[in-house]
């Protein structure tokens, strides 16, 4: 038995730390440690209720507006407010926005560059491949980023700013458009899909929501162009079809009232916010397992036994699964079933999900933009109470965002955070079970001379990581 430390990770949100156990060339057990704590949690105590929304989306520069979004909803629940349509259209537009802006970076810029190393350059697909996402020198990012920057002008539009938009309250939007401004978030809509058709697909966008089976899947990819098409060829070729299976068990709070809340565990259940429990049994954290409604952030750093400053939250006891791929399987997508039922969640189920939610959701952003109603109200007004609890539950780019504000005379008593990484890359519970990520690992062949295995690249990057919401 041996042990490699990889660490740190490049192309990743945040510190991230991997320790392998490796036995006869395969890895026997993997310990995830988050290692920067944040500390968030405790700077909102005391405050304010609504100083939440100025400084919770500081934890994040790149899904500050989920943060946002989260929050509001929290103290929507404490005012008892229902925004009026224009406001949630408005909060549905700007967190898909930033959502799949998420995807688009992650897909071509954090993702794809590890299929243009030399490891690959022996298969037929390598130059193909390394001219379009090679680091630097690929001709993608000069495609991307350029159609990324005029698809974030929606945040300019009805957000004021990213990140860190204030624009996002519990009634509703403070940022109403005129008419000539939703004739704009039209036109940059258009332009976006028309980057997604000609470069990332290759196809319409209703044409790739539409494949509903492997098959279908392998007949579109047959003799295509695209960038889909050049990841599809490369991931079944090195098996990434069967690489990284985690839990399979899946969570999701729902999103943008299209995709809803639910549970995946050999089959569709309903979700149940009560079933959600933290465990800090390999955290650098004192307490017990409580609910996040009770929780405490309260750092222990010398905790023996602990090997992260991540929490272990668990439905229901069990470790669950968050991201686009959970949504999915949640919502019922045939294909994304379908490739869950033959071969696990894995990496090319992750980010495959991830590309279909940018040809599902942006039709219905082209349709949520077409209803707003210039003129009419944007944003509903409230009280807050001087005590009460209340939660904000979301869907970020990366899965299940949740927020947990009690507030007692008038100041956040107490204020908890679980981030989607924060399920995913959670360390061991009191009953030893790993985490989605340490089972994704466990199992995998792994070169012994390689200091940092491409293949476990592909596994942690295929969580998409968000290490600084992890630990708040």
């Amino acid at each position: 038995m041996s042990t490699r430390i990889l660490g740190p990770f490049n192309r990743v949100e945040g510190d991230l730390e991997v320790r392998l156990e490796i036995a006869e060339g395969r890895v026997a057990a993997a310990y995830v440690n988050s290692p920067m704590y944040r500390g968030f949690e405790q700077m909102l105590q005391g405050k304010d209720p609504m100083d939440a929304l100025v400084i919770v989306p500081r934890i994040c520069g790149i899904c500050s507006v989920s943060q946002s979004a989260a929050a509001a909803k929290a103290l929507r629940g404490l005012m008892g407010l229902t925004p009026p349509e224009n406001g949630l259209l408005a909060e549905h537009l700007v967190t898909a926005c930033e959502n799949l802006a998420d995807h688009l970076t992650h897909f071509y810029l954090f993702f794809m560059p590890d299929f243009a190393r030399t490891t690959y350059q022996d298969k037929t697909w390598f130059p193909r491949l390394a001219a379009r996402f090679k680091a630097v020198e690929g001709s993608a990012a000069a495609d991307v980023l350029p159609a990324r920057s005029a698809f974030m002008h929606l945040m300019g539009l009805m957000a004021g700013k990213w990140p860190h938009t204030l624009s996002l309250q519990p009634g509703g939007s403070a940022r109403p458009l005129e008419q000539s401004e939703v004739l704009r978030l039209i036109a940059l809509l258009r332009s976006f899909r028309r980057f997604l058709e000609r470069h990332t697909f290759g196809d319409a966008l209703e044409t790739i929501a539409g494949l509903d089976s492997l098959t279908a899947l392998h007949r579109w990819r047959t003799g295509r162009s695209g960038d889909l098409a050049l990841f599809l060829e490369a991931a079944f070729s090195l098996g990434l079809e069967r690489v990284g299976r985690g839990t399979d068990r899946f969570l999701s709070y729902g999103a943008y009232d299209r995709f809803p809340a639910g549970i995946w565990d050999a089959g569709p259940a309903p979700f149940d916010p009560a079933a959600i429990l933290e465990d800090l049994s390999s955290a650098w954290m004192a307490g017990e397992t409580l609910a996040p409604a009770q929780g405490l952030t309260d750092p222990l750093a010398d905790k023996e036994g602990a090997y992260s400053w991540c929490k272990a939250p668990r439905y229901n006891g069990e470790v669950m699964e968050t991201g686009a791929l959970a949504r999915q399987m949640v919502a019922g997508h045939p294909l994304v079933r379908e490739l869950v039922a033959a071969y696990g969640g894995s990496v090319l189920a992750r980010v495959l999900a991830r590309l279909l939610e940018l040809a599902l959701v942006v039709p219905q952003m082209e349709a949520w933009a077409r209803q707003l109603v210039p003129g009419q109200a944007w944003c509903d007004h409230g009280k807050l109470p001087e005590d009460g609890y209340a939660m904000g539950l979301v869907e970020a780019a990366r899965g299940a965002l949740g927020h947990w504000v009690s507030v007692q005379h008038g100041r956040i008593q107490n204020y908890q955070i679980i981030a989607p990484t924060t399920w995913n890359f959670s360390p061991r519970d009191a009953a030893g079970v790993p985490g989605a990520l340490e089972q994704a690992l466990a199992g995998m062949a792994v070169d012994p001379d390689d200091p940092m295995p491409v293949t476990v690249q592909h596994v942690v990057r295929s969580f998409d990581p968000c290490m600084v919401c992890t630990v708040h």
